[in-house]
Parts: C-alpha cells; sequence; structure tokens
C-alpha cells in the first residue's frame, strides 16, 4: 500500500531547505527570522527524564500531501515540504493550509539513523500531534495514538530494515470542533475568543536508543512536612536483583544518596531541604543508575523542587491557598500560548522562554495555562524562573448544558453535560495522560479540569477523581464553572473588575479565587492579527487611558484579599487573534504598559494586609 509513498519520500531535506519561508499571511514574531529550517527547536525535548548522547531531533523538512479523510492508502505523491514540528495551518510550517474532518494530513520522510542508536532497541518518541495519528514505519503499521496534548512513543526496532535508512511516515486526522475530542480553543471556523485550528505534528520528533532494561518513567512528590521526596520508577524489563542508585545534589553538592532495589518505593530524605518559591525557585538535580550486578544499564538525570501548595483557615476562618504553609496571594495572567506564526508552537525556545520571563518581570507571580498543555521544556522554564502554574484540561464537546456561572444561584438547568460514552473516555484518558507527564514539575500547583461550562461533565467524578490521582497539588473543579461544590476551589469569573464569591456563604469551605477578570483591550496598529473589528472586554484609543483602568483594577483587587480572595487571574498575556486584550501584542514587539510600571502597581498585592 504504501509501495508509492517511498518511492516519493526520497528527498534529501537539507538540500531544500532553502526554499522554505513562512507563509506571510498574517503576523511574524520576532523570533520567526531565528528559525532554522534544517534544525529547528533542537533542544532536548524530556527535561525532566534526561538521556544524553543516545537521541537525535527529527524535526526538519518533511513531505506532507491532504487526501480524503476516506482514503486509507498514502499518496501517491507529495504537495510539498512541510516544517515539522509547525502545525500545517500556520506560518512557520511553510504551508499555511486548512485540514479538516473530510481530510487526512500524510507526513512521510526519510531518514538516516546515527549509528551509535542502531545497537540498542530504538523508541519513535512523539511531543505532541493533534489529534489521531498512525505510525508507519518501513511500510509497516507501528501503531496508533489518539489525543492532542500528550507525549507518546513506539518501540520500532522490529520495523527497522538493515542499515541507516528507513523510512516513516505518519498519517493525522483531526475534525477540530466537528469531532467531541478535547481541542482546547480550535474551532474550524474562528472568531471572537475561539482561535485557527491545528492539526497534525506540533511538538518535537526524535529517537531514542535504550537498552532491553531502561528507566521509562519517573514519579517524584515532595513532602516537605517529613523532609523527604516520594520517587517511584518505571522500569521496563528488569529482574529481580537489579538495583537503583539515586543521588541529589545542591549545586554540585551531594545532599542525599540510596542505593536499594529497584522494584522499591523510596523515601528519599532531604533534611533542613531548601524550599522552591517563585522568590527562590531552587532546583535539586537528580541522577538515577539502573544497576544489574553492579554493573550501570541505564541511567538518567532529573531534578525537583521541594515545594508544597495546600488549603488552610486563617485566623478568621477564611480558607486560604497556602505555599509551603504560608499564605502567598497568587496573581497572574491567563495565557493562552498561541502564536501568531506557529499557532500552538513556539518559533524558538528563546520564545517559548520570553513569555514567562517577562511576566515574571512585570511582578505577577502565577500563570493560568488556558486550556492547553505546553512542550515539557515551558515547564521547565517555570520552574528555574519561579512561576506557579494553574494547569487547564483542554476542553472538548462543547454545547448541551447551561452555564450558571453564580454561586449560590438556584438553578433548574442542566449543569452537567450528558455526553456519549466515547466523548467522556476521550476527556478521562487525555485527562489522565496530561496530570501523569506534568506531575514532576513543581511549578504546577493546580489542576483545572473544566471552565466556563465548556464540556463540563461529571463534575464530582472527574474532580475527585483528580484529587485521588495527585493529592499532592490543589483541584480548581470548574473555573467560572457550574459550580457543584466539589474540590477545593470555588472560582468565579468577572469582567472588567475584580469581584469574588460572598466569603460568609463559601469561604469557609473553599478557596476563594477570582478566576478570570480585567480583559482590557488596546489594539496596536502593525501588530494586529487583522486591522479592524477587534475585540476587547474593553478597549482603550492609547497606553496612558489602558494604565489608568489598570491602576484602578489593582486598586480595587487589594480590597478583596483581607476579605478572603487568596487569588486572581487577569485577563491576559498577550493578544491572540482578533482579540487585543493582552498586555503584549500578538507577536510580542509591544508591550502595551511599561513592565517596570506593572511591576510597581502589582508590589501591594503581596503585601500583608
Amino acid at each position: 500500500m504504501l509501495a508509492l509513498l517511498w518511492a516519493t519520500a526520497n528527498v534529501n531535506a537539507q538540500d531544500q531547505s532553502a526554499g522554505w519561508k513562512p507563509v506571510g499571511k498574517k503576523l511574524l514574531s520576532a523570533w520567526a527570522a531565528d528559525v532554522n529550517p534544517q534544525t529547528p527547536l533542537p533542544e532536548y525535548p524530556r527535561p525532566q527524564l534526561k538521556r544524553t548522547g543516545n537521541w537525535q531531533n527529527l524535526n526538519g523538512l518533511w513531505n506532507y500531501s491532504i487526501l480524503p479523510a476516506d482514503q486509507q492508502a498514502a499518496p501517491r505523491a507529495f504537495a510539498g515540504q512541510i516544517l515539522v514540528p509547525y502545525p500545517i495551518e500556520s506560518e512557520l510550517s511553510g504551508v499555511g493550509k486548512s485540514v479538516g474532518k473530510d481530510q487526512a494530513l500524510w507526513y512521510a520522510k526519510k531518514i538516516k539513523v546515527a549509528k551509535n542508536l542502531l545497537s540498542n532497541k530504538l523508541l519513535l518518541h512523539f511531543g505532541a500531534v493533534d489529534w489521531r495519528c498512525d505510525v508507519y514505519v518501513n511500510e509497516k503499521l507501528v501503531g496508533t495514538h489518539e489525543g492532542g496534548y500528550d507525549p507518546f512513543s513506539f518501540d520500532i526496532t522490529k520495523y527497522l530494515k538493515k542499515g541507516q535508512d528507513q523510512d516513516i511516515a505518519i498519517r493525522v486526522w483531526d475534525p477540530t470542533d466537528d469531532g467531541p475530542q478535547p481541542r482546547g480553543k480550535q474551532i474550524n471556523r474562528p472568531h471572537g475568543i475561539w482561535y485557527t485550528p491545528v492539526t497534525g505534528i506540533w511538538q518535537t520528533v526524535w529517537l531514542e536508543s535504550v537498552g532491553a532494561t531502561y528507566i521509562e518513567a519517573t514519579k517524584q512528590t515532595p513532602d516537605i512536612d517529613k523532609g523527604s521526596l516520594k520517587l517511584a520508577l518505571d522500569i521496563v524489563g528488569t529482574q529481580p536483583a537489579d538495583q537503583v542508585q539515586i543521588i541529589a545534589t545542591a549545586k554540585g553538592q551531594v545532599v542525599a544518596k540510596v542505593l536499594q532495589a529497584a522494584d522499591a518505593p523510596l523515601d528519599l530524605s532531604l533534611p533542613n531541604a531548601q524550599l522552591w518559591s517563585p522568590d527562590s525557585p531552587f532546583l535539586y538535580d537528580l541522577e538515577i543508575k539502573l544497576l544489574r550486578n553492579g554493573k550501570t544499564i541505564d541511567q538518567v538525570s532529573s531534578y525537583f523542587a521541594m515545594r508544597k501548595i495546600s488549603m488552610q483557615a486563617d485566623e478568621t476562618g477564611m480558607q486560604r491557598m497556602l505555599l509551603n504553609n504560608k499564605f502567598v496571594f497568587q496573581y497572574g495572567p491567563l495565557d493562552q500560548g498561541w502564536w501568531p506564526d506557529g499557532l500552538y508552537t513556539a518559533p524558538t525556545d528563546e520564545a517559548l522562554a520570553f513569555d514567562i520571563i517577562k511576566t515574571k518581570e512585570m511582578g505577577f507571580n502565577m500563570i493560568r495555562k488556558h486550556i492547553k498543555v505546553e512542550p515539557a521544556r515551558w515547564y521547565r522554564h517555570c520552574d528555574s524562573l519561579g512561576m506557579l502554574v494553574w494547569q487547564d484540561m483542554p476542553s472538548g464537546d462543547l454545547g448541551g448544558n447551561s452555564w450558571d456561572m453564580h454561586p449560590g444561584k438556584i438553578s433548574g438547568n442542566l449543569l452537567d453535560k450528558q455526553r456519549s460514552e466515547a466523548s467522556e473516555n476521550y476527556h478521562k484518558k487525555e485527562w489522565k495522560a496530561i496530570i501523569k507527564n506534568l506531575h514532576n514539575f513543581p511549578s504546577i500547583v493546580m489542576w483545572v479540569p473544566f471552565n466556563e461550562a465548556w464540556g463540563q461533565f461529571k463534575t464530582k467524578e472527574i474532580t475527585e477523581w483528580t484529587m485521588a490521582e495527585d493529592p499532592s497539588r490543589l483541584i480548581n473543579s470548574a473555573s467560572g464553572g457550574n459550580f457543584l461544590y466539589t474540590g477545593h476551589v470555588l472560582d468565579i469569573h468577572n469582567y472588567p473588575d475584580p469581584a469574588m464569591p460572598d466569603p460568609q456563604l463559601f469561604g469557609k469551605k473553599e478557596v476563594l479565587v477570582l478566576g478570570e477578570f480585567g480583559g482590557l483591550g488596546l489594539p496596536v496598529e502593525g501588530h494586529n492579527w487583522q486591522e479592524k473589528d477587534n475585540w476587547g472586554y474593553q478597549s482603550f484609543k492609547n497606553p496612558e487611558e489602558l494604565f489608568t483602568r489598570y491602576k484602578k483594577l489593582m486598586k480595587d483587587l487589594k480590597k478583596l484579599i483581607p476579605l478572603g480572595l487568596s487569588a486572581a487571574v487577569y485577563t491576559q498575556t498577550t493578544d491572540v487573534e482578533i482579540e487585543t486584550n493582552g498586555l503584549m501584542t500578538y507577536d510580542r514587539k509591544v508591550i502595551k504598559i511599561p513592565v517596570q510600571s506593572l511591576q510597581e502597581v502589582h508590589k501591594p498585592l503581596y503585601q500583608k494586609p
């Protein structure tokens, strides 16, 4: 079936790279010029489980075609080349085409596997592919994955042919909002707060060589009250006598060392541990060796932080959100994570870190990652820079239920959507994978399963499952959504002015937060997705007017903190498509309010009342 595919796929991408360029239909960010089509996003993609010297980045130019979705046979010829890992709809893909539910996107690439990778088992990794992905190696179907936000891999060892040259093909089908799967803010007909679809590969594709026995994953959970790190290992192919050696270091100095059986759970003792916080984002390095008969058969490096997120009543009886057993007011922007040129994919790693760096400089200590999951390196940047993260679950299967955003309001409306079994399973499967894959990042302090009733279903069941799956974090069951009083947090949305739930009614049982407010808009000529019909919750004509209004929001917000408000989220970090309510323009070239001015106006929020 795939013979014709391989006949046309043998194109040397390096020879073709001179022909690649951004599509040029929309805005470009400042980093578009830094994209190297031969080695886009070359950084090691998995910072929490790192092996050195035995991996190969497959990002770059691939062949592509778009075929009818009901056609399972590979393309007879290719439409051209696409720059992986930028989604096909994006400027940086070099293509800029839509796909939709009636078509499938095919990728193909002839690769040359590095010689040092061929002596062991070979894994093919994908950071993320939206949505259903069939992977072929040398004309054989290796496997299928469904889910647009979780990394996955296949053992391709038995599919390899002799020598270094191997052929890879990938078929992707993505219905966007014509299907019930999680898809976040993507929509086939973008408008308002809904954005351009993302189809296909949007994170790094890479090869990794491992032995017959190897460390597949770790689960690291700090306990600052006991001064220990709970560590569990997933090991493939372990034998009864295998051991693991764990070494934790702080600035190069060994602070803990353990040698024990590989299949036993571990508590790594860390007396007098240095705690992680936005003011002091201290990270410990971790080295893990898998030993057999005293010989190292696998070795990975990782890192961790000692920090705790919890809730507890203050002296007035109000539940407060605590960081390391102390109340810290959390304030940050709603961060959509979209780019004008890469859509879901930041042009470069420097660009990926930029929003976090600027957010920190502006005086925020938290980011709400809104209806999207980022590449692992984004969370590593948050860990290193000291940024608290609220992580949303990307929504899907919207409609069919009411949105009653007023806590305490009596309503006979349907608050939980009646979703099909398949729809429920897509959500549950993806949410479980997201929580598992992001567990080790200390910056994440809250999980948010639902937002504004979008596809909200079985709220109590999903929330309680999330709480059981990760007791180390707080659960915000429905940010601005239908309140069914489960989880740790009661979260309202209110635009544009600050507000909070009645603390006397709700503050004794749940942490009170303002999950969205603000949305002050300022279009900046020459930096808009479109020059007319832009949108914000409240629009202004110049930066001075904008900052005057913003200062009033901050003054009013501060008044709510002593009443029981624990956190607030301002909409938003950047403009996104026709939304112009960002603190920065979509291309990140203009910061609408000076960074220092924002920092000064935010300082009073963190001072004790």
